[in-house]
């Protein structure tokens, strides 16, 4: 019996290992080049916000098509002075190809008003991205609204 726990452990072991593959520079800044913009949208920064995108940006949210004005205009759209949005990226895989890179990953973003937490928003998201002069831009956000 304890041999069937000890093999069972050393599987599971082998398999945490595995996904913890070290990523490399370029992994880390496509991962925070979306770090950026989410905290960009939660800061109401439209300028760090576009740095994070291409012109051309396609983000298919909830069944919706948006493009890079839409984005702006969702993020300045009038909110309590007191509002606050915390996000979270749980990092799925994150893949580099030449000057190509895709990323999935869950998001969740924490409301909050009156200095009280009010919901949590989850998402399972894909986004694409691109090298342009050097820099990781985002264009393509696939997002689906987790219930």
């Amino acid at each position: 019996m304890r041999k069937t726990y000890l093999s069972i452990l050393f599987v599971l072991a082998g398999l945490f290992t595995q996904a913890q593959e070290k990523l490399s520079n370029d992994q880390l800044l496509v991962q925070k080049t979306l770090t950026d913009l989410f905290q960009a949208i939660s800061d109401r920064d439209t300028n760090k916000l576009k740095n994070s995108c291409t012109a051309d940006i396609i983000l298919l949210e909830n069944g919706q098509l948006w493009n890079l004005d839409t984005l702006v205009q969702k993020v300045l759209q009038s909110r309590a002075k007191d509002f606050k949005r915390v996000n979270a990226l749980g990092f799925i895989e994150t893949k580099i190809n030449g000057n190509f890179a895709w990323v999935s990953y869950n998001n969740q973003a924490e409301i909050i008003k009156d200095a009280h937490h009010i919901t949590f928003v989850k998402w399972l998201e894909t986004t694409i991205l691109i090298k342009e002069d050097n820099s990781w831009k985002i264009r393509v956000l696939h997002s689906t609204l987790l219930k």
